[in-house]
């Protein structure tokens, strides 16, 4: 079985999955849809799922499906954001039950960010399926991480991940990540956008050695039907509360990286990554007031104070499909147009933890140009291109 997962990267085997009767509307079938391809796998075994509101098997959710196929589900394990997806970023995740299923809910966020031996004990896969973003700061692909170096300790459980479509997936882009800044929020070598699903994510994990003291994981990849990177998907469900829409999922890497400056992103608005702006902000005619959101923003920066700034929904959607790129104008846009330049990276160690560097914003500082700027990653993005061609599974 898991050599006939992995030849799906070869040219021509997607589409022969689609012809074996696999389409349905028009639409991409995610992994967690392909069952007849993963419980073969999960058969007489203990299995762990690590998922989130986002892993759901047509309107019904993927544990609520298992079980009701018979499939022995030991215990739940749940990313940053918590298991129901109602936790804003960054706050703390406590392990707990699922009140539906009574299920043990293990907290993969805070201090416990893998799995520990004795968690493991009593299963035999984890199934992994969270809905990716493509960006190298989203936690979840490091939460993957985690989950394969644990499995891979253990020397006996598999993971099986089960893909699911990247909204972001049509574009690689954005300086690649030093490894000298190697963070929860950045833990590979890759570029902010990298262009993969999760499960090309995960054959790149494996393959390129970067699990410690050079694991290997026992790994299959469930791939989607119909997906093609040059696609745009409209994720059915918000993958985190301050994701609510495409707008906002399209502009996140490019703003995201304001989470290490004075600048708000919206948090604590109804427009989330739509926006930015700040009260120092002399730039933009949009103005908001950031306010306390109960489970998406409970304290927002610039919290009650009005903010100036820009609504770039229309600008976004207007160019998606000319902008496929890491966009660095609004990083420079605000820094230039700042009231208090000493004071913009407010968190300058968490900047350069979200660009992978020091250099972006030392250039930024510096006033360098947006076309030097983005030359001076072309390098080795390219060089990382190459990296990621061997372990696409789609056109």
């Amino acid at each position: 079985m898991e050599k006939f997962l992995y030849v799906v990267k070869k040219r021509g085997i997607v589409l022969i999955l689609c012809l074996m009767g696999l389409v349905s509307y028009g639409q991409v079938i995610t992994g967690a849809e392909r069952m007849d391809m993963y419980l073969p796998l999960l058969d007489g075994k203990r299995v762990a799922v690590c998922g989130n509101q986002t892993s759901m098997v047509g309107d019904v959710h993927l544990v609520d499906t298992l079980l009701a196929r018979g499939v022995k589900v030991v215990k739940l394990f749940c990313p940053e954001h918590g298991f129901r997806g109602n936790a804003e970023a960054g706050a703390h995740i406590a392990s707990t039950t699922d009140p539906k299923t009574g299920l043990p809910i293990i907290s993969l966020y805070g201090k416990n960010k893998k799995p520990l031996p004795e968690q493991l004990r009593d299963v035999d896969v984890i199934l992994f399926d969270l809905q990716d973003v493509g960006c190298r700061f989203y936690t979840y692909i490091s939460t993957l991480h985690y989950v394969m170096e644990a499995a891979a300790e253990s020397h006996h459980v598999k993971v099986v991940v089960l893909d699911r479509p990247n909204p972001n997936g049509y574009f690689v882009d954005g300086p690649v990540l030093d490894t000298n800044y190697r963070s929860f929020v950045g833990m590979h070598p890759v570029p902010v956008v990298y262009g993969m699903t999760i499960g090309e994510y995960a054959y790149m994990i494996n393959g390129e050695g970067w699990l410690p003291r050079a694991l290997h994981c026992d790994l299959a990849v469930v791939p989607l039907g119909r997906y093609t990177h040059q696609a745009r998907y409209n994720l059915p469900v918000a993958p985190s509360p301050n994701l609510p829409n495409a707008e906002s999922i399209f502009l996140y890497p490019s703003l995201c990286l304001f989470e290490g400056t004075n600048i708000s992103v919206g948090r604590g608005t109804s427009l989330p990554f739509q926006i930015f702006g700040a009260p120092l902000l002399h730039a933009g005619t949009y103005r908001f007031t950031p306010k306390p959101i109960p489970g998406v923003s409970e304290n927002p920066p610039h919290n009650g104070k009005e903010c100036q700034g820009f609504y770039l929904k229309e600008y976004a959607m207007k160019n998606l499909d000319s902008t496929n790129r890491f966009d660095v104008q609004y990083l420079l846009t605000a820094y230039k147009f700042y009231g208090d330049k000493e004071h913009f990276f407010i968190n300058s160690n968490f900047f350069d933890k979200l660009a992978g560097t020091n250099l972006l914003r030392k250039q930024i500082m510096s006033g360098v140009s947006e076309e030097v700027i983005r030359q001076s990653w072309q390098k080795p993005l390219e060089q990382f291109k190459i990296v990621r061609e061997k372990y696409l599974l789609y056109e």
